[in-house]
């Protein structure tokens, strides 16, 4: 079997979408699935070109068995609307572009944002071979939940063209169970032909370890305790209240650790030296073999969003991660992402953007510190093995 990828990112990227797709298709060819994997260099969250890399219009490597094709795409930085929307179309055309030119049983097309499913139905047309959508977001409506923009003319061209990606899909795959609910009633699609095949964490790289005590050293956070986010610091993060929060804790041992960059970065630094926030670190990111030891220092692990009914439906990929490294979860993310942590004694929950739920989270965190080590019973790991996931999603594929 032959299976031609799109995804505008691919490791050495290190965001979730790059990493879930190289894993899924490490494991697929392991299983002796051909996978050619149709990517930009890699640039990702900066908009520059990896060390290594050049922008130039065509490059073939092989990863772990994959065939990755690079392709040349106009790069921006992961803010400002207009250059992400030409970042977008313009790997939606080479891509297409490189496509027609790869022998493929079946075409695989991943969001967030649709432009890339645009291409894989485009390739599926003029190849006369079928094409599955996975949808990691609910876009365009997470345009209008984080403020880029408002319900307009354009908002409701880009759901139309939603509707007749979703439509012409053979299949699609979602990551969560609220997505999957959201378009089988938006969009009257059948329940055969949607699959929930949600995030994971891959248990040869994260798995407990020891607190990386000359980390802590170098840092200046001995003898506190570490609330870590790592990850994207983006719009939806809603790391401002955060910020906000710390300036108000009585308690003097919390320290915030963040680690990442993204459209909000610079507008956080400016927040914490008007804060004049003494219990805040920010560092830039770190490579993805790295992350495991900043994890590792971590006594709680932040995952935030902002209040919004559309993340109702979120479960971060953060959370696997931590789960994998037996570290407690502060969450601050309603509706099936709570349930998940709640139900399963992963850490303690807060409602998104209130201030004194926060707080009181975070005192339980402390007050509980030794009661979450080692968190997430087989059961709860087996749903999130990022090999078990892929080998549900080849079957879905196959069936």
């Amino acid at each position: 079997m032959k299976i031609l990828f799109l995804s505008d990112n691919f490791i050495p990227e290190t965001n979730a979408p790059a990493y879930r797709t190289f894993e899924h298709c490490r494991e697929w060819v392991k299983q002796g699935v051909e996978v050619t994997v149709i990517s930009c260099f890699p640039n990702f969250p900066h908009g520059k070109v990896y060390e290594g890399y050049k922008n130039k219009l065509y490059q073939v490597e092989f990863i772990e068995g994959i065939r990755v094709i690079r392709v040349w795409s106009f790069m921006a930085e992961n803010k400002g609307f207009v250059k992400r929307v030409l970042d977008f179309c313009s790997f939606m055309i080479s891509s297409f572009v490189a496509g027609l030119f790869i022998k493929t049983d079946l075409i695989i097309a991943t969001s967030p944002q649709f432009f890339t499913a645009i291409s894989g139905k485009w390739l599926a047309f003029w190849k006369r071979r079928k094409w599955i959508m996975e949808v990691r977001d609910l876009w365009p409506e997470s345009l209008k939940v984080v403020g880029v923009m408002n319900d307009n003319i354009f908002i409701r061209f880009f759901e139309l063209i939603e509707h007749r990606l979703y439509k012409s899909a053979w299949k699609l795959v979602t990551v969560t169970n609220y997505m999957k609910q959201e378009i089988q009633t938006k969009h009257r699609i059948a329940d055969t032909k949607i699959k929930v095949i949600r995030n994971g964490a891959d248990f040869d790289e994260f798995q407990p370890l020891p607190k990386n005590r000359e980390l802590i050293s170098r840092l200046g956070l001995a003898n506190k305790y570490i609330i870590g986010y790592v990850g994207t610091h983006g719009l939806a993060h809603g790391l401002a209240f955060i910020l906000e929060c710390a300036a108000k804790l009585k308690s003097d041992k919390v320290h915030f650790l963040f680690v990442g960059s993204g459209a909000e970065k610079p507008n956080l630094l400016r927040l914490q030296k008007e804060l004049q926030l003494s219990n805040v670190t920010f560092l830039e990111p770190v490579p993805k073999n790295e992350v495991k030891e900043y994890l590792s220092i971590l006594d709680a692990g932040l995952v935030n969003l902002i209040k919004s009914p559309v993340f109702m439906g979120a479960l971060p990929s953060k959370i696997n991660e931590l789960v994998a490294m037996g570290i407690p979860i502060l969450l601050g993310v309603e509706g099936e992402a709570e349930e998940f942590v709640g139900s399963n004694g992963l850490g303690v929950c807060f409602e998104p953007e209130n201030e004194e739920s926060f707080i009181h989270a975070v005192d339980q965190m402390l007050d509980k510190k030794n009661d979450f080590w080692g968190n997430g019973s087989k059961e709860v790991k087996n749903l999130i093995d990022r090999k078990e996931l892929a080998d549900q999603m080849l079957a879905f594929i196959r069936k």
